[in-house]
């Protein structure tokens, strides 16, 4: 099969998956598309939003819809890193056996990561990294396709701890999910206190996503679009000759990372919308929530109620 007819079927198999979906999830359109925008780029992806608005339920169901292995860690103050990744044990032989964590799953839902201290949270960094695990100086693989899609309560809420740099920059995208709509949270009461069960069927399979996320990689991208992403990205960064507005109201801007998750996302998108090769268009369609974790503003943007969005706007404006 031609990467073009490739290209075709995933457009159909994303539309059904879609609607596999939605028979569980009521609204949140957008933020269905980048979960699945960022698992067919290949990148783990972080849900925001306060407590009850399904995010739970919106990676459990993906995970049935895709036929993947699943598993579910509860972030608590008190979990250790060896209850994400595993530890060794001595059997009866008296010989050290490794018994796997939760980590080892093709889909990882990490749920409240912010619940739990810093030193937990970044067990997580090298399965995300490198798709391994590391126990005693022995490195496990991991399953593959491999994705890490976490749950994360406002900061401002009691009990939660700021996620570092360095572990929000291993997620491809931040996904910011609102409140439904007075009609649809009248459908999700309709659905959610009577007495039945949607049943999810299996829409793809773990080699079918690997040949999806295969064909997006190979998919061309000119010279503009990456410059554009490149330009993009560095225009975040304060005091580097970025731009004005960064310099003014950043402390901190995007690094390279960024651009390369640009340009990926803008193959997955421009994939999801039947096309061949993205355009700049499809950058400054993935550009909020890709850049949304990676920059932190200053005390001048604070005081003057200027928005991490309001901040992306600008730059997008901008680099046009």
């Amino acid at each position: 099969m031609s990467d073009s007819e490739l290209i075709d079927s995933f457009v159909q198999q994303y539309r059904l998956l879609k609607s596999e979906i939605g028979k569980v999830i009521v609204g949140q359109d957008k933020a269905v598309d980048s979960l699945l925008l960022s698992i067919f780029t290949g990148g783990h992806c972080l849900l925001v939003g306060v407590p009850g608005l399904a995010k739970t339920l919106m990676v459990n169901t993906l995970s049935r819809a895709l036929g993947l292995t699943f598993s579910r860690i509860q972030f608590t103050p008190d979990l250790m890193p060896s209850d994400i990744t595993g530890s060794e044990i001595l059997d009866e032989n008296r010989h050290f056996q490794f018994i796997k964590g939760p980590v080892f799953a093709n889909i990882v839902l990490a749920d409240e990561i912010n619940r739990t201290p810093p030193k937990t949270q970044a067990a997580l960094l090298e399965a995300m990294q490198e798709k391994s695990v590391t126990v005693s100086g022995k490195s496990y693989t991991l399953a593959a396709p491999f994705f890490v899609l976490a749950t994360q309560n406002p900061i401002e809420q009691e009990g939660t701890y700021p996620l570092p740099e360095a572990q929000l920059d291993r997620f491809m995208l931040n996904i910011r999910m609102d409140y439904p709509s007075f009609e649809e949270e009248v459908d999700i009461v309709k659905g959610t206190t009577v007495d039945s069960n949607q049943t999810v069927n299996v829409v793809l399979s773990a080699d079918q996503i690997l040949s999806y996320q295969s064909v997006i990689r190979r998919m061309p991208v000119s010279d503009n679009v990456c410059q554009y992403a490149v330009r993009l990205s560095s225009s975040t960064r304060p005091g580097t000759g970025g731009s004005q507005l960064a310099t003014k109201y950043l402390s901190w801007g995007a690094g390279p990372r960024a651009s390369q998750y640009l340009v990926m996302g803008a193959k997955t998108h421009a994939a999801m919308q039947g096309k061949y090769s993205p355009d700049i268009e499809d950058v400054q369609a993935v550009a909020e929530e890709v850049l949304r974790h990676r920059i932190v503003r200053n005390y001048f943007a604070e005081a003057e109620g200027i928005t991490t969005e309001e901040v992306i706007s600008q730059l997008i404006k901008g680099s046009k």
